[in-house]
């Protein structure tokens, strides 16, 4: 049986299945990334809750995984070389999956970069800006008398939007008719904007009609709606 003991977090979070990779995660945007790429992928694994409502993320247990302390994070008993890899940051992790089932990622030079760029995006713009937004409309900045920064997130993320859009004219997906890590690292952002930032009407998302309509398509794979569960919140 492999032997994940040397890792701190497993004290905090048991390994029932130490043979398997090991995911710490929340079900928010960041975090079902990862639960949707494994739910596509196959690749067995199991799944912990972070719980932020009791501050998990910055318990020095999970710290010493990520000493960032943001979900998600993963433990892989089977990593490079066969040996245990700990890898944090979202985008990261999908590369890193990609790579180690050949799946979701183009094998084909050109295309794989136009894939990373996208996944890129996400994280310099769309997960930064939505968040905000999120931020403005549903938690603590929703009580600001100042309307002047929450205009300026909706303002950017509608230009996001409108990127977006443009790009997914004609297209079932970000690279076409391949549905990739571009697509699976956005599709809880979007889905979130609207649904538990409840900031679609805000932002105008009816317009974004290229958005709306792969954001469908998106949510109905069934990979997609387990992962964006995982893991169950207690």
């Amino acid at each position: 049986m492999t032997d994940l003991s040397a890792f701190a977090i497993t004290q905090r979070w048991p390994a029932a299945h130490p043979d398997r990779l090991q995911l710490y995660s929340l079900p928010t945007p960041n975090g079902v990334k990862v639960s949707i790429m494994l739910e596509e992928t196959g690749l067995p694994y199991e799944p912990h809750l972070v719980d932020f409502a009791k501050d998990d993320q910055h318990s020095p247990a999970f710290e010493s995984l990520n000493p960032n302390g943001k979900i998600p994070a993963i433990l892989d008993p089977d990593g490079p070389g066969g040996k245990p890899l700990a890898l944090f940051e979202s985008g990261a992790i999908l590369l890193y999956l990609a790579e180690k089932t050949g799946k979701f990622l183009p094998s084909d030079p050109a295309a794989r970069w136009h894939a990373i760029q996208w996944v890129m995006f996400q994280m310099g713009g769309v997960g930064p800006m939505f968040g905000q937004v999120g931020f403005f409309v549903k938690f603590a900045g929703k009580d600001f008398e100042d309307k002047r920064p929450r205009d300026r997130y909706v303002a950017e993320a509608k230009r996001i939007l409108g990127v977006m859009d443009g790009v997914l004219a004609g297209k079932s997906w970000f690279l076409g008719e391949d549905y990739t890590i571009a697509d699976i690292s956005m599709l809880g952002w979007v889905n979130g904007l609207v649904g538990f930032y409840g900031a679609g009407e805000l932002v105008g998302f009816d317009q974004f009609k290229h958005v709306k309509a792969w954001l469908e398509r998106g949510l109905a794979r069934p990979a997609v709606q387990r992962g964006l569960a995982i893991p169950a919140r207690g």
